[in-house]
Formats: structure tokens, sequence, C-alpha cells
């Protein structure tokens, strides 16, 4: 996706506003008060503004025309003493000048040095900001990471625990048809032997019947 460019009267605003803050006019300062850019195309814009300020102060060099020369030339076969102070202090003029002009450079030079520093210094102190989050967030994912190894373990632990319960509750239900079916087993034995019981009873109540018959077939005779 492309990046949003701000326009110029924007940059230069903010340009503007770090300015009057006292503040270091950077890149990656003008984006932070903008709120977006890329800071090479940024510290371009605001360089590009002041350097036109400086090219309209400027006062333009204009060389002297051919004509001026060789009027100057024929003046100076009439007045050769006016004319070689006038060529000294020309050319004082021109070297001072190109002195001024060399110094404008320099300083200029040592303005973009120290710019390109303060550049730098803000992108360290990003990659460092950067490098930070960046260990924060490795940190957490190894923390979250041992939590997951933790929870799993848990679950293991309590998978096999659920499994032993299992296997329990199978042998206790195996356990307990056994104990119905031994509890049946009994119960049929019992009314079996209920059954016997009761035939034995009848029996024994018939053969006491009849040994009373017995007995008194026995007093009648006598």
């Amino acid at each position: 996706m492309r990046p949003v460019e701000f326009a110029h009267e924007e940059i230069i605003q903010a340009g503007h506003e770090l300015q009057a803050a006292g503040r270091n006019i950077t890149g990656f300062a003008i984006r932070q008060k903008i709120g977006g850019g890329n800071p090479g195309r940024l510290r371009q814009v605001w360089d590009e503004f002041l350097n036109s300020k400086t090219e309209a102060k400027a006062e333009p060099v204009t060389e002297l025309p051919s004509e001026l020369a060789e009027e100057i030339d024929a003046v100076n076969k009439a007045l050769a003493g006016q004319l070689t102070q006038f060529a000294i202090a020309a050319n004082d003029k021109a070297v001072k000048a190109a002195e001024r002009r060399v110094a404008d450079v320099l300083t200029s030079a040592a303005e973009h040095r120290e710019q390109a520093e303060r550049e730098l210094a803000d992108a360290s102190q990003t990659v460092e900001d950067l490098e930070t989050k960046l260990d924060e967030a490795r940190a957490n994912a190894e923390e979250l990471e041992n939590r997951l190894t933790e929870t799993q373990t848990k679950h293991q632990a309590q998978a096999v625990k659920l499994a032993q319960l299992e296997e329990r509750l199978a042998q206790i239900g195996k356990e307990r048809n056994n104990y119905e079916q031994q509890a049946e087993l009994m119960r049929n034995e019992r009314d079996a032997a209920r059954e016997s019981a009761a035939k034995a009873q009848g029996q024994i109540e018939a053969l006491q019947a009849q040994v009373h018959e017995f007995m008194q077939a026995i007093g009648n005779r006598q």
C-alpha cells in the first residue's frame, strides 16, 4: 500500500512549530508532528524550503559585460593607474565574495552533517525502541508457551487419572453385576429352600394326623 504523502505546507508548518519550540528539526521529528510520512522526504522538503529562502536573500553576482570590459581596456590605456586601483579593489571584492561563499558552503556542510547526526540519533532511538518492544514480545511469547506446556502437562495428568477412574468404574460395574448374579442365585436357593421346607412341613403334618388317628383307633379298641 502506498504511504500517504503530506503537502509541503503541512511539512513546513510542522517545521516552524518545531523551530518555535526550540526542538531539532529532523525527519523523524516532523513525522511525529504530522503523524506520518517518509522521514527522508519530510527532511528534504524542509531543506528545500530553507534553501529557497537563502537564495531569495542572496545578492546575485553579475560578471562584467564585454562592452564594459572593452571600455575599461580603453580607459586603462589612458588611466593605467586608476584602472589598476579599480582592478585591485574589484579583485579584493571578488576574493572576499568567494571566501564568503566557501564559508557558507562549509557552514552548510557542517549543518548538514549535524542534521545527519541528529537524524541518525533519532533513527537509532527508534530502532532501540523497536528492539525493546521485540524483546518484550519474545518474553511474552515464551511465557505463554511455558503456560501452554504446563497446561498440557496438567491435562495429560488429568486424562490419566480420568482413564484410571473409568477403568475402576468399569471394574466396579463388573463386580456389581457379579454380586447381583450371586444375590439372584441366593434368592432362588432361598425360595427353593422355603418351598422344600413347606413340603416337609406338609408331610410332617400329614404324618402327625396319621399318628393321631392311629392312637385314637387303638384307644377305641381298648
